[in-house]
């Protein structure tokens, strides 16, 4: 077991990178970590869960179940309705880090598509399917043009396999 610590910071209104990007629910957990000086490995033996996949959860990269927030309460000495609030049937990860901005016309478009449009897609693929990622390994893109009084029109496809997220 680690000795107990807080997460740093010289303002108390702004956290260092990484826990500046956190929501305020996940910067809770790593706070309560910190606090009881425990690691992820202790958390997973705790919830029956890997460490990384702990890790992952604790950096919203990962969902846990309404029985492994019970846990987890109980291990962060955390009110279970608050960690159910913030974590529970309705949130859904946002998966990835980082940004970097193209710079080709093009494919600016498509990430500035992806930007205004990508986490409502998210929703609704969560919201059809569950928790889980549309493939682009096992992907079929395509792209057509269609005719418009107001100028042709790019059509996009991509219809990729569903695959859910594993846990172990």
């Amino acid at each position: 077991m680690s000795q107990s610590a807080s997460i740093p910071s010289t303002n108390t209104n702004v956290a260092p990178p990484p826990f500046s990007a956190l929501s305020s629910i996940h910067a809770s957990l790593l706070e309560a970590k910190a606090k009881k000086g425990l690691t992820f490995e202790g958390i997973g033996k705790a919830i029956d869960k890997d460490e990384v996949w702990v890790a992952s959860a604790f950096y919203g990269q990962a969902k846990f179940s309404a029985e492994e927030l019970q846990k987890l309460a109980e291990v962060l000495d955390l009110p279970h309705a608050e960690l159910t609030a913030g974590l529970g049937d309705h949130w859904f990860p946002y998966r990835g880090l980082g940004s970097a901005v193209p710079t080709d016309p093009v494919v600016y478009r498509l990430y500035e598509g992806i930007m205004v449009y990508g986490h409502p897609i998210k929703a609704l693929i969560n919201e059809k399917f569950g928790d889980g990622i549309m493939s682009m390994i096992d992907c079929y893109v395509k792209v057509d043009k269609k005719p418009d009084p107001k100028g042709d029109r790019v059509v996009l496809t991509f219809d990729g396999k569903f695959l859910p997220y594993a846990q172990w």
